[in-house]
């Protein structure tokens, strides 16, 4: 079985694959300090909400690194770090969850010990999101029987996350279990994360799977082919509401009307407990070129204007069930996801 990984650490240096490049190059960008693990989270070199917050971990290493290399306070360069790093992308809570972590490390360390136990926080947070999802691949594949075809938009593999992934890793895990007859890939304008990325991944491990436009997802509901959606998530409200990939919104509505089961797999992490519903979570509009363009070049007319936001927010109404490491969480989500959070908090995580 191949299983690509999103990042490296070498121990004085962040390895991103360039998610920009593929499916057809598979180049490698070096970070060596915290502005420039930022640029790579901004300008879309890693993207997916738990894979931003390794990344974030190790930026926040990165800086610690540099001022001892300068001779420089070491405190003082990490509060600047973090407030870098998190101005790099609004919506994925799973980047402030993971500063929190290493600014309590900060906070709690000697002067001494303080990379070194930064560095031992941002690699436990790697390793955690990645047991995570094979924990979550193992409970969202226990909702199917049979085979089946399942639904997913954007990428939510292992290029999303520490390894395995949220949603694709339920389909992963399901597919190992023989559970799977075909994946459709939404192709998620305007950046292709589904046509570059998912389709890229699935390929690797031989999984069945047939590239659908965004537009053709209702048409395939409609003829009665498609008996789940997965999708994951880059933060979720307290109610239950969850922000992910535009047009995961429109899938969850026809979703609805079809009958169809709708789930959402994410880790604790992306919990945000002190956000109460889908209106306070920010909303992250990047460049409209992204919706004129591809690539550089024009396909709309010149001087067109656009509206690009990255993501949109789907009514915890309209959620069938919310995959876990921790479980499986269903409605009322307000008690649920408190419960979950919780259990992640006692099991030290």
């Amino acid at each position: 079985m191949t299983e690509v990984r999103a990042m490296e650490w070498t121990g004085d240096c962040l390895r991103l694959l360039d998610q920009r490049v593929l499916p057809h190059q598979v180049v490698w960008q070096e970070c060596r300090t915290a502005e420039e693990v930022a640029e790579a989270i901004k300008g879309m070199v890693v993207r997916g909400a738990p894979a931003i917050g390794a990344a974030a971990a190790f930026g926040m290493v990165l800086a610690a690194q540099e001022a001892v290399r300068r001779h420089e306070p070491l405190r003082p360069a990490l509060i600047k770090a973090a407030q870098i790093l998190a101005t790099s992308r609004p919506t994925a809570v799973n980047l402030f969850w993971a500063l929190e972590r290493m600014k309590r490390v900060a906070e709690a360390a000697d002067e001494a010990s303080l990379v070194t136990a930064l560095e031992r926080e941002a690699l436990a947070i790697f390793r955690e999101d990645y047991e995570a999802n094979r924990r979550m691949g193992e409970w969202g594949a226990s909702l199917l029987s049979g085979k089946v075809r399942v639904l997913t938009h954007c990428n939510t593999g292992s290029l999303a996350t520490a390894g395995w992934g949220t949603a694709l890793g339920v389909i992963r895990t399901a597919h190992w279990q023989g559970k799977i007859a075909l994946v459709w890939v939404d192709e998620t304008r305007p950046f292709l994360q589904g046509a570059r990325l998912t389709m890229w991944e699935l390929r690797q491990e031989g999984i069945p799977a047939k590239l659908i436009v965004d537009g053709a997802a209702a048409w395939v509901m409609r003829n009665g082919w498609v008996d789940a959606i997965f999708v994951g998530a880059d933060r979720i409200a307290r109610n239950g509401d969850v922000a992910n990939k535009i047009g995961t919104y429109m899938l969850a509505v026809v979703a609805h009307h079809h009958g169809i089961p709708f789930y959402v797999v994410a880790p604790t992490s992306s919990i945000d407990l002190a956000t109460p519903d889908g209106n306070a979570i920010p909303i992250e509009e990047r460049h409209p070129d992204e919706v004129r363009s591809w690539r550089g070049v024009l396909v709309a007319p010149e001087g067109s204007e656009a509206f690009n936001p990255a993501f949109d927010v789907t009514p915890a109404q309209l959620v069938t069930a919310i995959v876990t490491e921790q479980g499986i969480a269903y409605p009322p989500f307000e008690e649920s996801l408190a419960a979950m959070v919780a259990d992640a908090a006692l099991s030290g995580r």
